[in-house]
């Protein structure tokens, strides 16, 4: 009886010698080739976390009561009479201005000046631009289209946008605080910002620092690059939004 017991012992540790020499080895193989440790195991995910955070930039987001703002919802139709939402822009870096084609003062030369932006990032897919018109009653798709056209604006994903009065000057306002309102006193009828709002892909307002630490919020759009400072002496703010769109689209 204790011959056949024994026995039974050594066929096991048979069976188990054999496994070993045949099959440690291929999983020595695939964990040295990275096999288990990188597509089999929960370390994949942390490690996809964590390397997205250390690709953050040193912009700083605008605060608003302690909370990070992000971009509003909004939906409006473009030059080509699409309906652009800002979902459409996830995934993007953007730049976001409020004009209306008939202006006869500031909004040529931020057009301009985001042209040359426009021709800076042309080799990007996720670059884009934002222009909400003011005067949607004058601003058809029709309108936009031509006036994209005699701009050379060229890239797919700056859409020029019109839609409701009420919901165009709320999100200028309100969403983006880039002040819009009409004013008969002024020269076209209506005051607006000339500045830009610079959007990361997640959606959320960014800005550089100032020397004092403070976000700067908005990029000052109505100064060429080329031109270095106006006449009061004011800096150009072109190239820092240039460097900056650099740094989110690497993000």
């Amino acid at each position: 009886m204790s011959k056949k017991i024994n026995y039974s012992y050594i066929g096991i540790a048979f069976i188990v010698l054999v496994f070993g020499v045949i099959f440690i080895p291929k999983i020595i193989d695939r964990i040295g080739n990275d096999d288990i440790i990188r597509d089999e195991s929960r370390s994949k995910d942390v490690s996809t976390a964590s390397d997205k955070e250390s690709n953050k930039s040193d912009l700083s987001y605008l605060m608003i009561n302690d909370q990070a703002k992000k971009v509003p919802e909004f939906s409006f139709t473009n030059q080509d009479g699409e309906t652009i939402n800002n979902e459409d822009y996830l995934g993007k870096v953007y730049v976001v201005e409020f004009f209306f084609t008939t202006c006869p003062t500031i909004c040529p030369i931020m057009n301009r000046n985001l042209v040359e932006v426009q021709e800076e990032f042309k080799d990007f897919e996720n670059f884009g631009v934002a222009s909400f018109t003011i005067t949607p009653d004058i601003d058809t798709p029709e309108v936009l289209k031509a006036y994209a056209e005699n701009y050379g604006i060229t890239n797919p994903n700056w859409h020029l946008m019109t839609g409701e009065e009420s919901a165009i000057y709320k999100l200028a306002n309100e969403g983006f605080n880039l002040y819009t309102a009409k004013d008969e006193s002024v020269e076209g009828g209506f005051e607006h910002s000339g500045n830009f709002a610079l959007i990361d892909k997640e959606g959320f307002i960014r800005s550089r620092k100032d020397d004092f630490g403070n976000p700067i919020i908005f990029y000052n759009g109505l100064i060429p690059e080329s031109l270095g400072v106006d006449e009061d002496g004011i800096p150009q703010e072109i190239t820092i939004l240039k460097e900056d769109i650099e740094k989110l689209l690497k993000e």
